[in-house]
C-alpha cells in the first residue's frame, strides 16, 4: 500500500530537510518531484495540482523564512496537508447503544459480501456488540451461500429468506434480530457490474424501508479514479455516510485514497489490508499520512498487538525471559500468539523508517514458521522444557516426525540459543546496539 509513492515522498524529505533557507528556486524541482509522486501513484490531477499549490505557498510563507530549520518545517506542511487530504479527522462507525442498522452497497467485485463479514467481525469485537447479517443479494449466484459460508466461519447468524424480495428480507430480518436480541444489523445488497436505473431504485427502496444508520459504498481501491465517479453515482442516489475501500494490499498505487475527501466529501471509514476476516481496520487519516511519509504508525500496531495478544501469556513469558528459564514450550506459545497478529510484514511496515531499513518489502515465509512450529511440536514435553538432553538419535525422532532434516532442527535449536544468551545479556545490562 502506498510503497512507491511512500519511497518518493520520502526522498524528496530528505533531500529538503537539510535545507537552511527555502526560495523559489530550490523548491521547484521538490514540487516538481513530489507532483509526479502524486500522479503516478494515481491521484486525481486536480487534487495533486490544489495539494501542491498549498505546499509551496506555506513553503515560501513567514513561517518557514523565520524559521531556524526550515526543511523540517516543510516536512511538518507536507504531512499537515496529506492529513486534511486524507480526510482530516477519523469518522467514527455509527455504534447505537441500543440497535444499529448498517447498509452495504457497491458494484459486483468490489468485495462488499467478504468485507460484511469483516465489518460484523469487527463490531462484534471492539464494540462487544451481536451482529446479525442479512441477506438481500438474492440475484447474484451463490452471494446468498456465501454470506451463509462467511457466518459459519465467524460463528455469526445469517437471516436469509433465498430469493425474495429484498426489501420484505430486510424488515423481515431487522424483526427477527430485534426479537433474538441482536443489537446490530448489517444488510449485503445486490451489486451490478455498472450502475443502473434497476439498482438504485431497489437501493432507495430498502432504504426508504429500514431508514439505516449508515449506509456505506465497499468499492475496489484498484479500479483507480474510475473509483470517484462511482462513488458520485452512488452518493447522489442514496446519501451514503462513508466508503470503505478494499484491496488496499494487493497491488494498487493507493491514488483514490488521497482523492475521495477532497472530490467527494465522503469519508474513508474503513479499508481492507488483507484477505482474512480480521484484514480490515479503521480509517485515520493522520496515521496513513505518517505511514506514506515513512514515520510510522506505532498507535495502530500497538492497538493490533492489544487486541489479538493475550496480556496475562505475554507478561508471564516476559517474566521467564527476566528470570533466564524460558524454554521451547514458552516460545511456542509466543509463535502461537504471534500468529494471531496476520502476517508480520504488515507489522514491521508500521515501524518508523521501515521502508529506509529496506523493510517496506520484506516477506516472512509462513512455512518457515510452521516448520519451526512443526519441530517443537514433535518433541515430548520434557525435551521442550530440556532441550540439552536433545542428541543425535532424538534430534533424528523429532525430524523425521515433523517431516523436516536433522540440519533444520539444529539451525532451531542454535537459534534458541542465541536468543536466551540475548536475553541474558538484557538482563544484566551488558546489551549494546550493533551501530
Amino acid at each position: 500500500m502506498f510503497e512507491n509513492l511512500s519511497d518518493r515522498l520520502q526522498k524528496v524529505l530528505k533531500d529538503i530537510r537539510g535545507y537552511g533557507k527555502i526560495t523559489e528556486d530550490n523548491i521547484s524541482d521538490m514540487m516538481r518531484e513530489i507532483r509526479l509522486s502524486l500522479l503516478e501513484a494515481d491521484v486525481n490531477y486536480k487534487v495533486v495540482k490544489e495539494f501542491t499549490n498549498t505546499v509551496k505557498e506555506k513553503a515560501l510563507g513567514e513561517e518557514v523564512r523565520k524559521s531556524l530549520s526550515p526543511g523540517e518545517v516543510f516536512v511538518k506542511i507536507v504531512k499537515d496537508e496529506l492529513v486534511k487530504l486524507l480526510g482530516g479527522e477519523k469518522e467514527e462507525l455509527v455504534v447505537n447503544k441500543d440497535f444499529t442498522t448498517v447498509m452495504l452497497v457497491g458494484l459486483q467485485g468490489s468485495g462488499k459480501t467478504t468485507t460484511i463479514g469483516k465489518l460484523a467481525n469487527f463490531v462484534r469485537k471492539k464494540h462487544h456488540k451481536k451482529p446479525l447479517l442479512i441477506a438481500c443479494d438474492v440475484y447474484r449466484p451463490a452471494a446468498i451461500d456465501q454470506l451463509i459460508q462467511i457466518g459459519k466461519q465467524l460463528s455469526i447468524e445469517v437471516y436469509d429468506e433465498g430469493k425474495g424480495n429484498p426489501v420484505s428480507i430486510a424488515l423481515n430480518g431487522i424483526k427477527y434480530a430485534k426479537e433474538n436480541g441482536f443489537d446490530y444489523v448489517l444488510i449485503d445488497t445486490a451489486g451490478r457490474l455498472h450502475i443502473d436505473e434497476e439498482l438504485m431504485l431497489e437501493l432507495q427502496n430498502i432504504t426508504k424501508a429500514v431508514n439505516p444508520n449508515e449506509t456505506l459504498l465497499v468499492i475496489d481501491a484498484m479500479m483507480g479514479q474510475d473509483a470517484i465517479n462511482v462513488i458520485t453515482g452512488f452518493n447522489e442516489k442514496l446519501a451514503l455516510s462513508g466508503v470503505i475501500l478494499t484491496k488496499l494490499d494487493g497491488d494498487t498505487r493507493g491514488g483514490v485514497a488521497l482523492s475521495v475527501r477532497h472530490l467527494t466529501n465522503i469519508p474513508i471509514k474503513f479499508v481492507g489490508v488483507s484477505e482474512k476476516m480480521d484484514g480490515l481496520t479503521e480509517f485515520y487519516p493522520e496515521r496513513m499520512a505518517s505511514r506514506i511519509l515513512g514515520m510510522g504508525d506505532i498507535l495502530s500496531m500497538v492497538e493490533k498487538i492489544e487486541a489479538e495478544i493475550d496480556e496475562k501469556e505475554a507478561e508471564k513469558a516476559a517474566k521467564k525471559m527476566m528470570k533466564g528459564d524460558f524454554n521451547l514450550e514458552d516460545f511456542l506459545g509466543q509463535m502461537k500468539q504471534i500468529k494471531k497478529l496476520g502476517p508480520l510484514e504488515n507489522i514491521i511496515k508500521m515501524l518508523p523508517g521501515a521502508s529506509k531499513m529496506g523493510l517496506n518489502n520484506v516477506n516472512i515465509d509462513p512455512k518457515k514458521l510452521s516448520h519451526i512450529e512443526a519441530i517443537i511440536l514433535s518433541m515430548t514435553p520434557y525435551e521442550r522444557r530440556n532441550p540439552d538432553i536433545l542428541k543425535a538419535s532424538r534430534k533424528e525422532r523429532i525430524a523425521k516426525g515433523s517431516g523436516t532434516t536433522v540440519t533444520e532442527v539444529n539451525q532451531l535449536l542454535k537459534q534458541f540459543e542465541e536468543m536466551k544468551k540475548m536475553m541474558k545479556m538484557f538482563k544484566n545490562g551488558n546489551f549494546k546496539m550493533p551501530f
